[in-house]
C-alpha cells in the first residue's frame, strides 16, 4: 500500500515570524495523525527558522525549487545541498509556475530531479497539462513529455525517492478542479506510464499526488480513488484549520 502524503506548496508566501506561527497552529492541529506523511514547503527565508521547530514532529519540511548544481557561480540560486542543510527532506521540482514563468524546460527539470535525488532528498516532480493544451487533445501527449523528461536517465532503484505531483495548470489557483473521475483517469495514465517505462513493482510503489485548488471540501472525493496518493495542496496550505482538515482526509 502507497502512504498517502499531504504537502503544502506556500509559494511567495508568510514572513519568517508568520511562518513559525502557521507551522505552531498546525503541529497542534495535525498532532496524533500517522495516517499520512505530511509536509511543508515554505519560502527559503524560512527554511532555517521552522527545521528545529518541526524536528521531531510529524510534519516534514520541504522546499519549492532548487538549482541543479553543488556549488559554484550561481547567484541567487539555492543547490539541493544547501537545502538539506536547512532541514529539508525533499524539494519540488517543475513546478508548472516555474515551467510558465521561468522558462524551465524538461531537460533542465531533469537535472533538478537528478540533483535532488543525489543530494539524498526526495524529488516530487510536477507534471500537468494548461488548459489549452487540454482543449486541444493534447493532454496525454504533455504528460508524457513531461514524465518521461524529468524521469530521464533514472533508474527504478532511485525512483522509491520520487513523487510524481500532477496538477492540471488550468485547476491551480482558479476554485477549478477535475472531476474525480478526470483526475483518476489521468493518475491511471500516469501510472501506465511508470510501468512501461520501467515494472509494475515501481508503478504500484509510486505516489501520484493530486494538486490543483485541493481544499477541505474535496479532499475527501479525490482520496477516494484509487490511484490518487495525496494532494500538492496551494493555498489551503496557508491556514492551519484548512490544512488540517485536508490531512485528516477521509
Amino acid at each position: 500500500m502507497r502512504r498517502p502524503l499531504i504537502a503544502g506548496n506556500w509559494k511567495l508566501h508568510k514572513t519568517r515570524d508568520e511562518s513559525v506561527a502557521l507551522v505552531t497552529a498546525l503541529k497542534a492541529a495535525v498532532a496524533g495523525v500517522d495516517s499520512c506523511d505530511i509536509l511543508v514547503a515554505p519560502p527559503f527565508t524560512a527554511l532555517a527558522v521552522l527545521a528545529p521547530l518541526l524536528a521531531g514532529s510529524n510534519i516534514q519540511l520541504g522546499a519549492q525549487n532548487c538549482y541543479p548544481e553543488t556549488t559554484g557561480a550561481f547567484t541567487g540560486e539555492i543547490s539541493p545541498q544547501l537545502l538539506k542543510d536547512a532541514g529539508c527532506s525533499a524539494v519540488i521540482v517543475g513546478h508548472s509556475e516555474r515551467r510558465q514563468l521561468f522558462a524551465e524546460d524538461d531537460a533542465f527539470i531533469n537535472r533538478k530531479v537528478k540533483a535532488v535525488l543525489a543530494a539524498g532528498l526526495t524529488a516530487i516532480l510536477c507534471v500537468g497539462e494548461t488548459l489549452e493544451e487540454r482543449e486541444n487533445g493534447e493532454i496525454l501527449d504533455v504528460l508524457t513529455r513531461q514524465t518521461k523528461g524529468g524521469l530521464a536517465g533514472l533508474d527504478a532503484t532511485v525512483l522509491q525517492n520520487v513523487v510524481i505531483a500532477y496538477e492540471p495548470v488550468w485547476a491551480i489557483g482558479t476554485g477549478k478542479t477535475a472531476s474525480n473521475e478526470d483526475a483518476q483517469e489521468v493518475h491511471s495514465f500516469l501510472r501506465g506510464l511508470l510501468r512501461g517505462s520501467y515494472d509494475q513493482a515501481t508503478a504500484d510503489n509510486t505516489r501520484i499526488l493530486y494538486g490543483g485548488s485541493v481544499k477541505p471540501d474535496n479532499v475527501d472525493g479525490l482520496m477516494a480513488q484509487d490511484d490518487i496518493d495525496g494532494a500538492l495542496v496551494g493555498g489551503a496550505s496557508l491556514k492551519a484549520e484548512d490544512f488540517a482538515r485536508i490531512v485528516r482526509f477521509g
